[in-house]
């Protein structure tokens, strides 16, 4: 099977999207899930929904969003330029940044839970030791819910990789620069000749997708066993 310089460019171009939508998202998903796992305050239901809202929004809203928000002209996107001279729209970083608001809800839905699971008398345990909140945090909290902070990455991961309306409404369908996997498969499509191309990469796409979720639920089942045996 031989790969032309589209498909290539385009599915390593997908996998450097993704790797930095997982790193720029996951810090930010395990603070939001901790905070909405262990926290009551005023306006929790709602910024439930707002993380969430991803989910149930058809995705060019989503990416007409921030398309309003860091465009040129944009609330955040013109003094980001201005005073920065920093440019995301029409580059792989928009791709990255828009896969990461996609995936976000993903990454935040597991490892909460994994939150909401942890054994709090370790934690207990620890502050009557006098460890402080942050210390408990980070070596009693964080490694007890390492299969599930694992699973959210992986699905993170794997969504981020399937983007398509937010980006494209985003930073559009250049080569090179922002056409990922699902992109170059709507371009190869509508290409004279393209279908094989097409087919290619919807393979690829096929099986990373289930390579993803066979190994999400590889480590959900480890993670349960885990609670029966705690």
């Amino acid at each position: 099977m031989e790969f032309s310089d589209l498909e290539l460019t385009a599915t390593l171009l997908s996998l450097k999207v993704a790797f930095w939508a997982t790193l720029f998202t996951l810090p930010i998903a395990i603070a939001l899930a901790w905070v909405l796992a262990r926290k009551q305050f005023p306006g929790k239901l709602l910024l439930d929904c707002v993380v969430h809202l991803p989910l149930v929004l058809p995705p060019v809203v989503v990416g007409y969003g921030l398309l309003l928000a860091f465009g040129s002209q944009g609330i955040f996107g013109a003094p980001l330029e201005r005073y920065l001279g920093i440019t995301v729209i029409f580059t792989w970083k928009g791709a990255a940044f828009a896969s990461a608001v996609m995936a976000l809800p993903l990454f935040v839905r597991a490892i909460r839970m994994s939150f909401e699971h942890a054994d709090r008398r370790l934690e207990a345990a620890a502050r009557c030791l006098g460890a402080p909140a942050w210390w408990v945090f980070l070596s009693v909290t964080l490694p007890i819910s390492i299969p599930g902070i694992i699973a959210g990455t992986i699905l993170g991961f794997a969504r981020s990789l399937s983007e398509f309306g937010a980006t494209i409404t985003f930073v559009s369908n250049i080569p090179g620069e922002t056409q990922t996997l699902p992109l170059a498969i709507e371009s190869l499509i509508q290409m004279p000749g393209g279908e094989g191309g097409a087919l290619r990469l919807t393979l690829i796409s096929i099986v990373i997708a289930f390579a993803a979720l066979i190994l999400a639920d590889r480590i959900d089942i480890w993670l349960a066993n885990r609670r029966r045996e705690g």
